[in-house]
């Protein structure tokens, strides 16, 4: 028998260190060679990292949450020989595998579910390794807990007489891409000094378009939201304000202003919050605009959106739908200088030509970095939005 000591390979690029994400092994455990030990994320992308030998685990270096130095012992193996395994089965091309994001928590674990399902599963008494799970990836829903109970004939928790008060709590390690997002919203916090601009716009005609559009729409034509007419809006109105489609190097002192509309969506996933680019929407209509975002947004919540799909971003579009609330203030996306947020569309009573009249409006808050963007140049900005987003005929004219 002999001891094999893995360290945390060259992950790329220059890496000196990574954090551990997530182990696939414990101590104890049995391996063969290429089987997967544990996931680590650097600044650019979780890797999967996959054992050099097969051997039984010694020891394991660090907790979920912790950093490791390229070069740090990762872990020991007790091995059949002691011999130290052959040169082209370690390198970090073959010991590494890249993904575009980390996997959530769940995804450690042999059955697929969230949070919440599992906690339904527990309350209900059932073993989530018996329920077939339909979502990406066999992830078990709560559809299929539902689908289990009528398969099985099994009673659905009947309500306590008497609800049983709460206690304690749970203290939960911010790690992974939780912990980027973290990290990031405060530095672009700390260091720039944000300004919030909302103006209310009336949808209604251009919700009347929409409505007609999908309507109409053909095979294989996505349906719309208001996300590609705001994308479509702002390719016709950045060109004018070419200060706010930029990022800003404040290390170097230097603005970098693009003619390219490269849009960052904001899309909300199990992992966390994720901003896919759609790039090019300069050069993107209605359709294509629309077809783009969709494709973008499921990669990312499938977990399979690439560096290339989340990196690039000249300006972002932060929404909600129709949980957009009345009005919010965005944080700024790092380091670009302006991020839009349309808040959610509500019929109301406004005055038009001395008359009271219910119209669809919805109000946009977008913050701007004031180092870069005057007051002035932002309100301009907004009210050309405006302009567009209440002409839907003009906005949608090649």
């Amino acid at each position: 028998m002999g001891r094999y000591v893995f360290k945390l390979p060259d992950v790329g690029e220059g890496t000196a260190e990574a954090e551990i994400v997530a182990w696939h092994v414990k101590v104890g455990d049995e391996v063969r060679e290429d089987q997967q030990l544990v996931d680590v994320m650097t600044d650019k992308a979780t890797v999967e990292i996959t054992s050099p030998v097969a051997g039984t685990i010694v020891s394991l270096n660090g907790q979920p949450g912790d950093m490791a130095a390229v070069g740090a012992m990762l872990v020991e193996f007790e091995t059949e020989g002691a011999e130290e395994p052959k040169k082209d089965t370690v390198p970090a091309a073959a010991a590494v595998k890249e993904q575009p994001e980390p996997p959530s928590a769940e995804a450690v674990q042999q059955t697929l579910a969230s949070p919440a399902v599992r906690q339904r599963a527990e309350d209900m008494g059932i073993a989530l390794h018996l329920v077939r799970g339909t979502g990406p990836d066999g992830r078990i829903t709560h559809g299929d807990l539902d689908g289990y109970l009528t398969a099985s004939g099994a009673k659905r928790p009947s309500p306590t007489a008497k609800p049983v008060p709460l206690e304690g709590g749970e203290e939960i390690k911010v790690i992974g891409l939780r912990r980027r997002i973290a990290e990031k919203m405060q530095e672009s916090k700390r260091r720039i000094p944000h300004f919030t601009y909302v103006e209310e716009i009336d949808m209604t005609e251009l919700e009347s378009e929409r409505a007609r559009l999908n309507a109409s729409r053909g095979p294989g034509q996505p349906k719309l939201t208001v996300l590609p007419f705001l994308m479509r809006a702002l390719v016709r109105a950045l060109p004018e304000f070419p200060q706010i489609n930029a990022h800003f190097d404040d290390e170097a002192g230097i603005v970098r202003r693009y003619k390219a509309v490269h849009i960052g969506i904001a899309t909300q996933t199990e992992a966390g919050l994720m901003v896919p680019v759609v790039k090019n929407a300069e050069g993107l209509d209605i359709w294509h605009a629309a077809s783009e975002v969709a494709r973008l947004a499921a990669l990312a919540r499938e977990g399979k959106a690439s560096k290339e799909d989340l990196t690039g971003s000249t300006i972002t579009v932060t929404s909600l739908g129709a949980l957009g609330g009345v009005v919010t203030t965005p944080i700024i996306n790092q380091p670009e200088v302006a991020i839009i947020g349309p808040n959610a569309i509500h019929e109301r009573p406004v005055v038009r030509d001395g008359q009271i009249v219910v119209r669809k409006m919805m109000n946009l808050s977008s913050s701007f970095d004031h180092r870069v963007v005057d007051g002035a140049d932002a309100a301009a900005f907004v009210q050309k939005l405006k302009t567009l987003l209440e002409q839907p005929e003009v906005l949608l004219k090649d």
